[in-house]
């Protein structure tokens, strides 16, 4: 008897990965992945996880045809559209025609890739509007509103937050320096915390969700691996490597004139998206939100918060802090090539899919300019 097939969107993204593995490394489910490259470095390396099943099939979230023929004969799905590609409105239109072809296709469980709708979270003011997360958030709860009224397709979200990878990883909000042989975060949120997550986990909770859909059929399961605060990441990457570290608390002008992400504060936030577009908001207005969350997230009683206990009973094997995750990545770090932690922080790489597809989108538009 075949596997349930599984049909993903954003399958090749960073977060895709790791579910993609935890879905087919027991031969549980097959999975067919939407991808506008099938002969791309990663839909290459997820085919040869499971050449039997694994499928890839050309095509992109902004056609119908495409994703019709994706959830055809599907049982399962799970999508997480990148909001960096479609801008927020054209996410929230492709986010709900997605659940609703899949209805019509009569796939039996939905699995939504979410974020926290911090806009309505923060009792809708207008400090904390971040596009690439309200976008999902106002989406996913549409979508869990729809599931209370069928019987034939049940819902899930899965609402995750920035990853602990890009705190040692290239053009980030989190990225580091290396200055005099100190590893420096220099990042405007306070004495905030980010909901990190560790990408690793995430195979884990979709899979769960997948195994137990009576029990996560309605439910949204935000994840975390804490609420790290950068004094704490700095002494623990000192702990785990013992080089000096340190966290330097910045205002949000001073971060935008010389921070990682300085140069492109006046692009799209939405790279397929023109800056004439009513919709469109630029990566400095989108992120100053998304920073300004963080700062008003101190402990797990601020603006985002997570259910420690329960995401414990899910996954009591889960990364549970800062210095466990540094200890595990300096280890996974050096056995797969990829050298220390401190020799990566001084030799940062890009961790994001939208990352390497923004560049390749802005280089092709000035070329044609």
């Amino acid at each position: 008897m075949s596997p349930p097939l599984v049909f993903i969107v954003g399958g090749t993204g960073a977060q895709g990965i790791p579910i993609v593995k935890s879905l087919v490394e027991d031969g549980s489910y097959s999975v067919r992945i939407l991808t506008r490259d099938t002969s791309s470095k990663r839909a290459m390396e997820l085919q040869a996880l499971s050449p039997s099943n694994v499928s890839l099939v050309s095509g992109t979230f902004f056609s119908e045809d495409d994703l019709r023929a994706g959830f055809h004969g599907a049982d399962y799905a799970f999508i997480n559209i990148d909001g960096f590609n479609s801008g927020e409105k054209a996410e929230i239109f492709w986010t709900m025609r997605a659940y609703e072809l899949a209805l019509e296709e009569g796939v039996k469980f939905y699995v939504h890739g979410n974020l926290d709708f911090v806009y309505k979270k923060s009792g809708y003011k207008p400090e904390f509007r971040t596009g690439h997360y309200d976008g999902k958030g106002r989406a996913g709860e549409w979508i869990l509103d729809q599931a209370k009224h069928n019987t034939q397709m049940g819902a899930a979200l899965f609402t995750t937050g920035p990853y602990i990878q890009m705190a040692i990883s290239k053009n980030t909000p989190f990225q580091p320096v290396v200055e005099d042989g100190v590893v420096i975060w220099r990042v405007p949120i306070g004495q905030g915390a980010a909901a990190h997550v560790d990408l690793d986990d995430c195979g884990h909770y979709v899979r769960w969700m997948l195994d137990n859909q009576t029990q996560s059929n309605g439910k949204d399961l935000e994840v975390a691996i804490d609420m790290i605060n950068y004094d704490d990441m700095a002494k623990a990457f000192t702990k785990v490597t013992g080089k000096p570290a340190r966290y330097e608390p910045v205002d949000l002008d001073t971060w935008w004139k010389t921070g990682p992400m300085a140069r492109a504060a006046g692009f799209s936030s939405g790279y397929g998206v023109a800056l004439d577009d009513p919709s469109a908001v630029t990566i400095r207005e989108n992120f100053t939100g998304f920073l300004k969350m963080w700062e008003a997230s101190v402990g797990n009683k601020g603006l985002i918060q997570r259910d420690f206990d329960l995401l414990d009973k899910i996954h009591p094997t889960r990364t549970k802090s800062a210095e466990e995750w540094l200890r595990k990545e300096e280890k996974r770090g050096v056995e797969a090539g990829l050298g220390s932690l401190w020799e990566r922080v001084n030799d940062l790489k890009l961790l994001l899919k939208n990352q390497e597809d923004g560049s390749r989108f802005r280089e092709e538009t000035s070329s044609k300019i």
